[in-house]
C-alpha cells in the first residue's frame, strides 16, 4: 500500500489571544528544523523525544501532526503501525495504523490543543481508507500532572478521542481487561473493505465464547 499523505494546518487562536498551528502529518525536514517543548517528557527528557520522533518520520507509513508556538513544537500526535509485540499487529494489515503517542505541553493546557491535533490529523482524506485504533491504559496516563481521578481522566480521554472520530470497541485483550478502566478505540475509514473490517474483528476477539 502506498501511504499517501497531504499536509493539513489550522490556525488556533484562544481566548487570551495566544496563537498556535496544528499542522501535519508533516515531512521530517519541518520536524529537525523546530524545537521540542522542555515539557514534553512523558515518554522521556524532550531532546531524546525529538530523536525518536526524527527516526518515526523515517517510516514510510508513520503520520505526525504537531502543535507548535512559532518553530516550539508543543504537542503532537504520531500514527504508526502496531508495535509488533502487540496482538494488532498480528493481522498485517496495511491499512491498520495506531495512535502510538500524543502528548501536550503541560505549559499549554487548556487550549484543547489534544482534540485539534487528532481534528488536523483527520482532515486528511486518505485517513478514510485506513483502520484507527489506540489503546488506552490508565497507568499511562498523566493523574498526579492533572489531579484528576482515573475515571474522571477517562471521560476526557474518551472525549477528546470522540473529536477524532474514535469509538469504543470491545475486545478480549488480557491487558485491556486487566481494568476496567482501559479500553480500546477504534475509527474505521469509509474505504476500508468489509474483509478488512472482517481481520480487524477477528483480531479483537481470540476466544469463540467472546463472539
Amino acid at each position: 500500500m502506498k501511504h499517501r499523505k497531504t499536509c493539513k494546518s489550522l490556525r488556533l487562536k484562544s481566548k487570551d489571544n495566544y496563537q498556535f498551528i496544528i499542522e501535519g502529518p508533516i515531512p521530517k525536514h519541518t520536524l529537525e528544523e523546530c524545537e521540542l517543548d522542555s515539557k514534553l517528557t512523558a515518554f522521556r527528557p524532550s531532546d531524546q523525544q525529538k530523536k525518536a520522533l526524527l527516526k518515526v518520520a523515517d517510516l514510510d507509513e508513520s503520520r505526525i501532526i504537531v502543535a507548535r508556538d512559532g518553530h516550539l513544537i508543543i504537542g503532537y500526535a504520531i500514527f504508526l503501525y502496531p508495535d509488533p509485540l502487540e496482538r494488532w499487529s498480528e493481522i498485517e494489515l496495511d491499512n491498520l495504523l495506531e495512535l502510538g503517542a500524543i502528548e501536550v505541553s503541560s505549559d499549554y493546557r487548556g487550549y484543547q490543543i489534544a482534540k485539534h491535533l487528532l481534528k488536523v490529523a483527520m482532515m486528511d482524506e486518505t485517513m478514510e481508507d485506513y483502520i484507527i485504533i489506540t489503546t488506552e491504559y490508565y497507568w499511562h496516563w498523566d493523574l498526579r500532572g492533572t489531579g484528576l481521578s482515573i475515571w474522571e481522566y477517562r471521560d476526557v480521554m474518551e472525549k477528546v478521542m470522540k473529536t477524532g472520530g474514535l469509538e469504543w470497541y470491545a475486545t478480549d485483550d488480557p491487558e485491556i481487561c486487566s481494568h476496567p478502566a482501559n479500553c480500546l478505540m477504534a475509527r474505521i475509514g469509509k474505504r476500508v473493505t468489509p474483509d478488512a473490517i472482517h481481520e480487524f474483528n477477528r483480531v479483537r476477539f481470540k476466544h469463540k465464547y467472546m463472539l
